[in-house]
């Protein structure tokens, strides 16, 4: 089977690093346009030059601060008057990490804003030309706490779970318009994020940071953490039409972790 994406245009999220640019650098490879979003300018214009261009495809980027709502509304809705997209990724950065004793009102209503605000924000964007096309693909960026919560993770735990039963909701809505909605669980990756969840984990139980992740890789049946461009293969294969008949469903993709069905 081969992906072929050459024509469409994506937008994805969170695509300086980690999982974000493993699946902005695997469209690309497909053939898709890509706009990458990130926070660094800087750091997006020397990646815009790495992302291949052998299809024909015209890559570009836009500075946004998931954080700062209003000034993402405005960018993106500036993108919008000119762009249309066909394959939407929601990925932000996650909120910080804490228990649920530790996390206040105010806490829940930034990682709101962050996480589920700006998710159906810019869904309701690329919708338009999605309906009028009559195709289109929107992936969002979960966890596998949605279905295991992660004692440490409050915040994320319980906004990502409103993400994906609204994406379900969506899903029975756009299907007839050939638009599909899925999820994607993301367990452990190799990247900064986890990195720094295990430092913080690491310095709360005043162990080495090495024995964090040990610990973490043995957890996972394959006993090892996931390579990002695993993550990009599954991405580009949900964007294309093959997929086409998978829509309103929550993937995990965590080496086996997950231990309920």
């Amino acid at each position: 089977m081969v992906i072929s994406l050459i024509g469409k245009k994506a937008l994805v999220g969170g695509s300086s690093r980690g999982i974000g640019l493993a699946i902005a650098e695997q469209l690309a490879a497909s053939g898709a346009s890509v706009t990458l979003m990130s926070r660094s300018k800087e750091k997006l214009k020397n990646l815009i030059d790495h992302l291949s261009t052998d299809k024909g495809q015209k890559h570009q980027y836009l500075a946004v601060d998931f954080t700062d709502f209003k000034g993402y509304q405005e960018i993106l809705e500036r993108y919008f008057e000119k762009n249309s997209i066909d394959i939407l990724i929601n990925n932000t950065q996650g909120p910080e990490a804490g228990g649920a004793l530790e996390k206040r009102v105010v806490d829940y209503q930034q990682a709101f804003d962050l996480l589920f605000k700006t998710v159906v924000f810019t869904t309701e964007l690329a919708l338009e030309q999605m309906q009028k096309n009559q195709w289109g693909r929107i992936i969002n960026v979960a966890s596998i706490s949605v279905k295991e919560p992660l004692s440490y993770l409050a915040l994320s735990n319980s906004i990502r779970a409103a993400v994906v039963t609204w994406a379900k909701s969506l899903s029975f809505d756009v299907a007839r318009e050939g638009i599909t909605v899925n999820n994607i669980l993301t367990g452990y990756f190799d990247t900064e994020r986890i990195a720094q969840l295990n430092a913080k984990k690491a310095e709360k139980l005043g162990v080495p940071q090495a024995e964090v992740r040990s610990t973490m890789e043995n957890q996972v049946p394959v006993k090892r953490i996931g390579d990002p461009k695993e993550y990009g293969y599954l991405v580009a294969f949900l964007a294309s039409q093959q997929a086409s008949y998978i829509t309103g469903t929550n993937i995990p993709i965590d080496g086996g972790l997950l231990k309920s069905l």
